[in-house]
């Protein structure tokens, strides 16, 4: 018998938190408070026009993680929203599950209400629920990944997201992922470097599928990214979007570290 990954052991706990969240709250009950949020920020277009001059930055708020247990004491995210916002971010990303990272859905209001940024909820997502769920908190994106669910299950998040007026982030961390993750219409595709099964981290993941996304395909380089050295390699390989979380989280001034890391964008088709 196999021993479970840490996907595997979030996948089996996140089932039941979804059961156990609809037996609070049936689906037509958050579907209507889903109907009630705030308009959607466009996403993946904030994402393409702030790659067109520089990088994209998806900016993580993220205060723990499996691997590295606490990343940040003083954690704020109204107050990380804004300093990204300030720092020169495209959007952001937020942390709601609690069990793995120590995230909250009030999290995602706090930030999305201190900037304008669009927000993407950063969590394990299995069902049309969840998503509805993300736009009752008022996420503007949702990350599917695709380690974790059957074609099916994508299909079916990625067209709850359209309902809603949602973006989808595609993650991928192997060819048969992303070859899986084609057969969406979703364009926004995040490469993670880190095996989620193991929790490693290897830029050569984004070197070595980048150039198999579609021509139109928006590319979102994941984890591991923590200088503008790093973020010019991967630009030459074609992802100008980046999804940052720990460095930026460690940083004294969150500002500054974020105006740093995007200080010299490499040119749009430069080597």
């Amino acid at each position: 018998m196999t021993t479970p990954t840490i996907l595997d052991k979030i996948k089996t706990y996140k089932l039941e938190e979804i059961a156990a969240a609809k037996a609070v709250r049936p689906q037509d009950e958050i579907e209507a408070e889903a109907g009630d949020a705030p308009p959607v920020r466009p996403f993946g277009d904030a994402l393409l026009q702030a790659s067109k001059t520089g990088y994209g930055l998806i900016a993580e708020i993220k205060k723990a993680s499996p691997s590295k247990g606490l990343i940040r004491q003083d954690f704020d995210p109204a107050a990380l929203a804004e300093a990204y916002a300030s720092g020169g971010a495209t959007c952001l990303s937020v942390l709601t599950d609690t069990p793995s990272f120590q995230g909250a859905p009030e999290y995602l209001g706090q930030a999305r209400a201190a900037c304008d940024l669009p927000v993407l909820r950063k969590d394990f997502m299995y069902d049309p629920y969840q998503v509805a769920e993300a736009r009752a908190w008022g996420a503007d994106c949702i990350l599917i990944i695709m380690a974790s669910v059957s074609d099916a299950q994508a299909l079916e998040l990625e067209e709850a997201a359209t309902r809603w007026g949602m973006d989808a982030l595609i993650e991928v961390h192997n060819r048969e992922e992303l070859d899986r993750a084609h057969t969406l219409n979703s364009n926004m595709i995040g490469i993670n470097n880190r095996d989620l099964n193991t929790f490693e981290t290897s830029l050569d993941t984004t070197r070595k599928l980048a150039k198999f996304v579609a021509p139109d395909g928006l590319i979102v380089s994941e984890s591991g990214l923590s200088t503008p050295d790093d973020l010019a390699e991967m630009a030459r390989y074609g992802a100008r979007s980046f999804l940052i979380g720990e460095t930026l989280m460690r940083a004294d001034d969150v500002a500054q570290a974020t105006r740093d890391l995007l200080a010299n964008p490499m040119k749009a088709g430069g080597v």
